[in-house]
Order: C-alpha cells, then sequence, then structure tokens
C-alpha cells in the first residue's frame, strides 16, 4: 500500500518532496508491525499512520491543485487508500472499538486539516470535490473494517466448533446404535440381509440358483448369501467378460442367455443380474438364474428391482457397520499388542535377566537355592513365550492376497513348533473370498482351537482342516490329547467365546470327542455336502 499511495502521488503532484509523507508512513507503521498485539504500541502506531495519512491528504491535494491544474478531490485519493490498512488490521485483531475510533480521528483529521489548508484562497473544506472524495474513502474504509471484523469472526467460530475426531466418532456412533435399535429385527448383519433379500426375490422370479454379491476390493466380489440345490462357483471378477461386470459397471439390470457360474455344465439358461446402487455407488450384485429360455422378461425384471433398491441401502447400513467393527476391532487388537510388548513382556525379561545374574553370583554350596532359581526362571521363560505367542495372535490378520487358509496354516505353524505338536494340515480355499468381517471372525475362532490344544490338551498331534467355498466354510482343529472333560475353566471361558463369534456370523460351533482320544472343534458356516476325505483320516 505504500508503493501504490507512493505512485499516487507522484502521478498527482509530479513532485518528489511530497514523498516525505511516505516516509512517515513506513515509520508510523513500524510499531504496528513489529508489536501488533501489544497493549499501547500497536494502537499508537495505527493512530499516527490514521493521522498522517489525513494531513497527508489535504497537503497533497493543495499541490495536486495548484502544480498540476487537478481538483483537489483527485488530489487527496491519492493518499486515502492507506487508510484500509490500520483499520483492517485493527479489525482483524479484533480491536472493533479501536477501528471505530480511528475511522473518527480519520473524519476529524480531514475536516480540521481541510479547513486549515488552503489553496487559491479558498478553504479546501468548501471545495465539493475534495469532500465527497474524502467522504467516499472514509465509508469504504468503514466497509472494508466491518468486513473483516466479520471474517475475523467467522474464522474464529470455525476454531471453535470445529469437532475433534473422536468427539465426531463419538457422536456418529452414539446416532449409528440408536439408529441400529430401531431397525426392523435390529440387525445390521450382511449375510442375514442378504438372505432375507433372496427370501423376498424368490416370491417375484424364478431362480434354480441365486447369489447376492459385494465388493471385496482388489477388482473381486464376495458372496454374502445364495440358494440352490449345489454350491455356485460364481464369477466374482470384475474384470471377466460376463453381465455380473456389466452390470456392476453400467448400474443398470443385465439379462443373458449363459449362466454366471464357471461351473455351470450348460444347457439352456436365463440370467439376470441386477446391481444394488446405493445413493451414486454400486455396492452388490443379485444374481438369478433359472435352466429355461426367457426366464426373465421385462415385467419380472422391474419386480425384482422393486425390491433390490430399498435392500441396497439396508446392505450398505450393514456393510459400513462391519467395516467400522473391524477397524475399531483392529486398531485395539494392535494397542493392546503394543502396551503387551512394551509393558508387562520387557518387565519379565527384566526378571529373567536378574535370576541369570542371581545364578551366576550364587556360592557353589548353596545348591538348594541355585535350585529354585532354575525353576523359577523355567517359569518366567514360559510365561515370556506365552506373551510372545498372544502377541504373534493379537497382531495376526488375514492378508487379502493370502487368504483365510493361508493366516490359519501360518498360526497353526508357529503355535504347534513353540508347543511340540506336530501340525497336519489340509487346506482347501476357493479363489472367491468370504467378507473380510467373517474371515477375521473365523480367523479368531481358529486361533483360540489351536490355543486351547496347546495349552490344556496335552497333544502330540494338531490337525487342522480349512475348507473354504463361500459361501460355505469349515474349519476343523482335532487334537490327540486328553479330551475336552479334564479341562480347566480357563480353556471353558474359551469354548464360550469361540461360540459367540460364530453366533456372530451365523455359523455354529460343534464341539465333539475324537476317537480314539483327544477333540474336535469345528465351525461350519453355511450349508455345503460334507468334506469328510481328511475328517476320516483323523
Amino acid at each position: 500500500m505504500l508503493a501504490l499511495v507512493a505512485v499516487l502521488t507522484l502521478i498527482t503532484t509530479h513532485d518528489v518532496t511530497e514523498l516525505r509523507w511516505i516516509g512517515l508512513l513506513a515509520v508510523a507503521g513500524v510499531p504496528a508491525v513489529v508489536a501488533p498485539r501489544h497493549r499501547i504500541l500497536g494502537p499508537l502506531g495505527r493512530f499516527a499512520e490514521v493521522v498522517i495519512v489525513a494531513l497527508a491528504a489535504s497537503q497533497v491535494a493543495a499541490m495536486a491543485t495548484v502544480g498540476a491544474s487537478l481538483t483537489p478531490g483527485l488530489g487527496a485519493s491519492a493518499m486515502l487508500p492507506y487508510l484500509s490498512v490500520p483499520l483492517t488490521v485493527a479489525a482483524l485483531h479484533r480491536r472493533l472499538r479501536e477501528a471505530a475510533a480511528l475511522l473518527g480521528v480519520a473524519a476529524l483529521t480531514l475536516l480540521v486539516s481541510g479547513v486549515l489548508t488552503r489553496s487559491g484562497g479558498q478553504p479546501q473544506i468548501t471545495q465539493l470535490g475534495y469532500v465527497a472524495v474524502c467522504a467516499q474513502w472514509l465509508v469504504l474504509a468503514a466497509l472494508g473494517t466491518v468486513a473483516a471484523g466479520t471474517l475475523q469472526r467467522i474464522m474464529q467460530t470455525r476454531g471453535e466448533t470445529k469437532p475433534q475426531p473422536y468427539a465426531e466418532a463419538t457422536r456418529l456412533l452414539t446416532q449409528l446404535r440408536s439408529v441400529a435399535r430401531q431397525l426392523p429385527g435390529a440387525t445390521l448383519d450382511p449375510g442375514g440381509i442378504s438372505e432375507h433379500l433372496i427370501e423376498e426375490l424368490r416370491t417375484v422370479a424364478r431362480a434354480d440358483r441365486m447369489a447376492v454379491l459385494s465388493a471385496s476390493g482388489g477388482g473381486r466380489l464376495v458372496v454374502l448369501a445364495q440358494a440352490g440345490v449345489d454350491r455356485v462357483d460364481w464369477e466374482t471378477t470384475l474384470d471377466a467378460d460376463s453381465a455380473i461386470a456389466d452390470a456392476w459397471a453400467s448400474q443398470q439390470p443385465q439379462t443373458a442367455s449363459r449362466s454366471q457360474a464357471r461351473s455351470h455344465r450348460g444347457g439352456d439358461v436365463s440370467a439376470l443380474v441386477v446391481p444394488l446402487v446405493a445413493g451414486v455407488r454400486t455396492i452388490g450384485l443379485v444374481t438369478l438364474e433359472a435352466d429355461v429360455a426367457n426366464a426373465y422378461p421385462a415385467s419380472v425384471v422391474r419386480l425384482v428391482t422393486a425390491l433390490t433398491r430399498p435392500a441396497a441401502l439396508r446392505l450398505e447400513a450393514a456393510l459400513l457397520f462391519d467395516e467400522v467393527r473391524s477397524l475399531a476391532t483392529n486398531e485395539e487388537r494392535q494397542r493392546l499388542a503394543r502396551e503387551i510388548h512394551d509393558g508387562v513382556a520387557q518387565e519379565l525379561v527384566m526378571v529373567g535377566y536378574g535370576i541369570d545374574n542371581a545364578l551366576a553370583t550364587l556360592p557353589e554350596e548353596a545348591t538348594e537355592t541355585a535350585e529354585e532359581l532354575r525353576t523359577l526362571r523355567g517359569e518366567v521363560t514360559r510365561v515370556i513365550t506365552e506373551l510372545r505367542l498372544s502377541l504373534f495372535e493379537l497382531r495376526s490378520e488375514v492378508d487379502r492376497h493370502g487368504g483365510l487358509a493361508a493366516a490359519i496354516a501360518e498360526y497353526a505353524r508357529t503355535v504347534g513348533a513353540s508347543g511340540g505338536l506336530r501340525v497336519h494340515l489340509s487346506l482347501d480355499e476357493s479363489t472367491a473370498r468370504l467378507p473380510a468381517a467373517t474371515e477375521a471372525e473365523l480367523l479368531r475362532i481358529a486361533q483360540e482351537a489351536i490355543t486351547n490344544a496347546r495349552k490344556h490338551a496335552g497333544a502330540a498331534n494338531l490337525w487342522v482342516t480349512c475348507a473354504v467355498d463361500p459361501p460355505f466354510a469349515q474349519i476343523e482343529v482335532s487334537d490327540d490329547g486328553q479330551g475336552i472333560a479334564d479341562q480347566r475353566p480357563d480353556g471353558r471361558y474359551g469354548l464360550a467365546i469361540m461360540a459367540e463369534r460364530a453366533e456372530r456370523i451365523r455359523g455354529r460351533l460343534e464341539i465333539r470327542p475324537r476317537h480314539p482320544s483327544g477333540t474336535t472343534v469345528a465351525v461350519v458356516l453355511g450349508t455345503s455336502p460334507r468334506r469328510d476325505s481328511v475328517r476320516d483320516s483323523v
């Protein structure tokens, strides 16, 4: 602004000596720049700037009139733009009273200096051009002050009302809990909602095979629920040449005369794929197939679409709830793992070192004390090993690319090696994937069963069977130990936890004796013909 008024002054007066006012303004502005919030220096500097601007405006107006034959108003307008600087700064520093006082001082100084300054033998104030320009710039300065004050209040309000992440999360989760309690059946289970949708669709359309699919990331789909005589190997890739991929991309129902199942053997087939669209986002698909031609005319498509529209919103809410719950659970498991590792695990290691030092400095004749210390050292080592296995369990997750079977196998090998168990694995996993939340629960059930076998069974062998063919899954953990009847209370508590997890994913937990000794713990999700090749061998 100093540079601007300097240029305007030179243009209007053609006198370099009038730049002395610019120098005075620069000096007067130093306190406001160095200490803008100081209780005395800041306001003092701004008042000095206003007075200098008003005096300079009347002087430059007189010089412009005499030297350049210009109107006094044009000369005054060379300096008056600088009025906006001290006024705006005062408003931005929440000094509105100071800004009003500055505006009053500016008006009074312009009036007095205009009266005292004469040009051509007449008082400057009697010249209408000068008065009009001064009034114009005072009004503009006042409006700028009001705008600056309003902007400052808006910024302050936003800063005060900006919600903290955890406070906002708490508010949203509280709302979700309230809404969830009011839902029909109080359910936010994607599998249950999908099965209910299938039952509804059966009333309006013929379908020998039907499935509800949802996105799982990586350009693949997962089967949330399906109906039919046999399990179907549905096309779950979105980059394939199929009606499923077309419906996902176009968000429009697609009909086809060939099956969308990779395992179909041929014959007359009618297929209908309807996208589940919530807002502008595709969250899933419904696939219907009938072993006849032309089973899905336009009238049937309209009936199916009418049922899928509201179901899409319900399914989106359930999937979002599952995702939030999984994120919160995983974060809490990682936090617990960090606290155990950095806390009690490190302290136990230091206790072990202390016992080792005591053994090293113990006299040779204190054999009884040495034996007790060795026993204590062995117990500390055992507890540290248990903690490390607990940390491994807390940090274990189902890898997007490795799959559920790989995660269970890794855990079984690690735990078997630490417990001296011979591990027998049988893994049969389809390329299709279960929902992430379901895979996580199945992994935890398998981990608990394997841990119980290592801790309480006294077994030498461990058999782990994992069969996954979405939406079906079956996991069995068998041992040749002492059986379940003699297990400790903490082992029975582990069984209760497994039962709760199985119920959460709408599966069933089976616990039965193994012949000739040991226990079998199995969790089954969905329905399927029995897979008994491995079960018979154990």
